[in-house]
């Protein structure tokens, strides 16, 4: 793996020490972070891709597109579309001088689904037993108010967004068996494998589920489907059709009360998934919760006892994606959980500083913001790479190993560091 290079073993207790080197109650500058984005921009080349044609079991797309790493040589070649790295990068980019990019790759990702009826996880044949976490209604919204794009436009991307939610994470029966308990839904895999439908979470692999995904309600998955309600009522609310407007909210408050109920845990103050089969809520407290203060899909005061609850998950080098598990860091089966304590995630920084921006707390917003920008500065400053994922528990040491190696690069990495930059060094 690249630290395993000989650059990397021989950091010094020199370079430890410089690790750290801006103090955490020192704002960062411009100058700071110039290197760190003049790579980012110049790294985006070295991820555009353009498949038109099917080529064996990779899927052909219309347009060029981002995959999430590339490294001369390493073991992992990217050449497919992703689906929910495809959003997280995006956001990095919404600007006018990549917007035929950004326009590209939400149509690329469109042209998937009406071609197989599901968004897969990636673009290859192989991929369609399952999907991704569901970002295609923000992600066209993003790109609408980015680019103020006309409502004819808008109608025919959230129709499409509209299909995507009835017939794949609103259905019943195989081959989308997700919506199962309540109104709420699941991750799934059409070949019912439990593993598969954890990679469709997004966080493959993760203690969460003790390796039984599809026994599980999630509350991330759950608030990802109450933004797409909103999203079809704020767009019902654009075509000026109150009624519609009216019927998707509701079906947003149904979600959102459901979720409350079974999912919501008074003593510890977070979501915690629900297994609907024991009919009892999971033990692993994690970042997921915060996707809830992300979509507006909490209360004001469950809101707040999240806020109080980020002690568990605020470390030295940002927000770590579980808090730290007794039983380490496996699984049933022995599988390592890099979706887990000690690691920390970008696109989970995101989603968990917009949520608390969301609801006014923006010191916390801006502190959780700046550790990450710091440990992923100190990291590129030491060895002139981003990473897929961080060690935020201890940041000078690598992130805790997942199935399959770690990259560098990297995509969604690239693309919050930017976008924090843009809002929490350039706007201040």
């Amino acid at each position: 793996m690249f630290w395993q290079n000989k650059k990397i073993q021989a950091v010094t207790i020199k370079t430890r020490i410089k690790l750290f080197s801006y103090h955490q109650n020192k704002d960062l500058t411009a100058e700071d972070v110039r290197a760190a984005r003049d790579y980012i921009a110049a790294y985006w080349q070295k991820l555009e891709r353009y498949h038109p044609k099917d080529d064996g079991v990779l899927i052909g797309v219309p347009k060029p597109y981002l995959v999430p790493s590339y490294a001369e040589g390493h073991e992992f070649d990217y050449h497919e579309l992703f689906y929910w790295d495809s959003y997280f990068m995006a956001q990095g980019l919404l600007d006018a001088e990549h917007k035929e990019l950004v326009l590209g790759i939400l149509e690329d990702l469109v042209s998937v689904f009406k071609r197989f009826k599901i968004i897969p996880n990636a673009s290859r044949l192989y991929y369609t037993s399952r999907s991704h976490p569901p970002f295609l209604s923000s992600f066209i919204f993003d790109v609408y108010d980015a680019y103020d794009l006309d409502h004819k436009w808008l109608k025919n991307m959230i129709n499409v967004a509209k299909e995507e939610y009835e017939t794949v994470w609103m259905g019943a029966r195989k081959p989308n068996a997700r919506q199962v308990y309540q109104g709420l839904s699941r991750y799934y895999d059409f070949n019912y494998l439990h593993d598969i439908a954890e990679t469709e979470s997004g966080w493959d692999m993760t203690p969460r589920f003790n390796r039984r995904c599809m026994d599980y309600l999630p509350p991330d998955l759950n608030a990802l489907l109450y933004k797409y309600e909103m999203d079809f009522a704020r767009a019902a609310r654009i075509f000026d059709d109150k009624r519609e407007a009216a019927l998707w909210e509701q079906a947003a408050k149904a979600r959102a009360q459901a979720m409350d109920d079974l999912m919501w845990d008074h003593l510890r103050g977070l979501y915690y998934d629900y297994n609907y089969v024991k009919k009892k809520r999971g033990n692993i407290s994690s970042l997921a919760s915060y996707y809830t203060m992300w979509a507006g899909a909490t209360s004001d005061e469950h809101a707040a006892e999240q806020v109080k609850a980020l002690k568990r998950f605020e470390q030295k080098g940002g927000v770590a994606t579980t808090d730290a598990l007794p039983i380490g860091q496996y699984v049933l089966g022995s599988m390592p959980t890099q979706w887990a304590y000690p690691n920390g995630w970008a696109p989970l920084h995101y989603l968990v500083v917009k949520g608390l921006e969301r609801y006014g707390y923006h010191e916390d917003a801006k502190r959780i913001a700046m550790k990450w920008l710091k440990n992923n500065l100190n990291w590129f400053n030491e060895n002139g790479v981003f990473l897929e994922k961080y060690n935020v528990v201890s940041p000078d040491k690598p992130p805790a190993k997942g199935l399959y190696p770690s990259q560098t690069g990297f995509g969604w990495t690239n693309a919050i560091f930017e976008r924090f930059c843009q809002e929490y060094i350039d706007k201040k």
